[in-house]
């Protein structure tokens, strides 16, 4: 089994994993509003770019720090912990979240400098509204419950895709545009631009983001318990014991004694998965 990489590069690889994310996010949208006077060509040039850069940045960085990108993802990873799971410890999870905040403010900097833009401009769209803090709230339950609940099935391997999928979904079906991201959402705020969040409605957003996280956490023990596998049916107890198979009788052998013994057709116990996103 390959050991575990250092906490200093899983904290390097969330920074600039973030980074990359909102390098795609904040430039992609740049881009889309220079082609395009239509929001809506601009939003899905946008939600295509940004799903499909995540998948990459996943793939690419879990296998080092499991790729959380996002606060969320790594509270409720430190929480899975907490309740006898695996996951992040205390110190970790402020290591990651720090690294994730200071990757989104440098990479919506970047994106902004890419596009000859002043960078450091705060953002001016006023995001407030009731109904943009309920999107927040589905958007990231949807994401928690989505992570948490791949991993309990045991199927982590598929989490890069199907992240990415759901974020090109919920930028189109929640009101908010699914930021779904507490460092994601101030490095946005950085950036005046088709993507960026005005300073005043961060808290909002933040705090919504922070309960659908907790409404995530909550669906996925109600729906797969709250360890891996957990979901799965058991075999009941009262099940009675197969009969036993009568034994051959012994046959004269016709091969030499010496052949060597095979193991199982497979050749190999499988492997742990290659890296854990919680979610």
């Amino acid at each position: 089994m390959t050991a575990q990489p250092s906490l200093s590069r899983r904290a390097a690889a969330e920074l600039v994993g973030t980074a990359g994310l909102l390098v795609v996010v904040i430039g992609s949208g740049l881009k889309a509003a220079e082609l395009s006077r239509d929001t809506g060509v601009a939003l899905i040039a946008n939600s295509l770019a940004s799903a499909i850069g995540l998948g990459l940045i996943i793939t690419l960085f879990g296998p080092l720090s499991g790729a959380h990108l996002n606060p969320v993802v790594t509270l409720t990873s430190w929480w899975t912990r907490r309740i006898g799971g695996e996951g992040l410890g205390g110190r970790e999870a402020l290591v990651y979240t720090a690294a994730q905040s200071v990757g989104a403010i440098g990479g919506a900097l970047l994106a902004d400098v890419m596009f000859g833009r002043t960078p450091g401009t705060f953002a001016t769209q006023v995001r407030d509204g009731g109904h943009l803090l309920i999107g927040e709230v589905v958007a990231t339950a949807g994401l928690v419950l989505l992570i948490q609940g791949l991993g309990r099935i045991g199927r982590p391997r598929l989490i890069p895709a199907a992240v990415a999928a759901y974020i090109a979904a919920a930028i189109w079906f929640t009101s908010s545009g699914s930021f779904a991201n507490p460092a994601g959402t101030v490095g946005r705020s950085f950036s005046d631009s088709f993507t960026g969040i005005a300073p005043e409605s961060l808290p909002g957003f933040v705090g919504a983001q922070l309960v659908g996280g907790i409404l995530g956490l909550a669906l996925a023990a109600l729906l797969y318990g709250t360890g891996r596998g957990g979901g799965r049916t058991a075999k009941p107890a009262s099940a009675p014991a197969p009969e036993p198979e009568p034994e051959p009788e012994p046959v004269e052998a016709t091969v030499p004694a010496a052949l060597p013994e095979t193991g199982p057709a497979d050749g190999a116990s499988p492997e742990k998965a290659a890296y854990e996103t919680i979610g």
